[in-house]
């Protein structure tokens, strides 16, 4: 099997597994307190959304590699975690962009 490494274990190189958690740890917090410093004091706009959508990615790559440890696990579960972080970030821009016509989309009666 191809092994994957993605780009903290390329900075990381060297380090023992503890130390990489600690740092994936670290980022993950410095990542949340980012996004919720900003949802207290950005007006909503393309930019923030857009940070939003790839800090949800960042931090749903993050927590699926290291801390479900689904790195080396079948690749179909690992295909749809993977999936659905890169899906989730793609559906916050286009909402943010597109709203009446989604809202349309999901309307119970027409």
């Amino acid at each position: 099997m191809k092994e994957h490494y993605s780009l903290p274990s390329r900075w990381l190189a060297g380090k023992s597994g503890y130390q990489v958690l600690d740092y994936v740890w670290w980022a993950l917090m410095a990542l949340t307190l980012a996004s919720a410093w900003l949802a207290e004091s950005a007006e909503p706009s393309l930019v923030v959304t857009l940070f939003v959508a790839v800090t949800i990615g960042l931090k749903g790559r993050l927590v699926v590699d290291r801390f479900m440890e689904l790195k080396n696990a079948h690749q179909g579960i690992r295909f749809a975690m993977n999936l659905y972080f890169y899906l989730l970030p793609l559906v916050v821009v286009l909402v943010y962009l597109f709203p009446e016509f989604l809202a349309d989309l999901t309307k119970l009666s027409r």
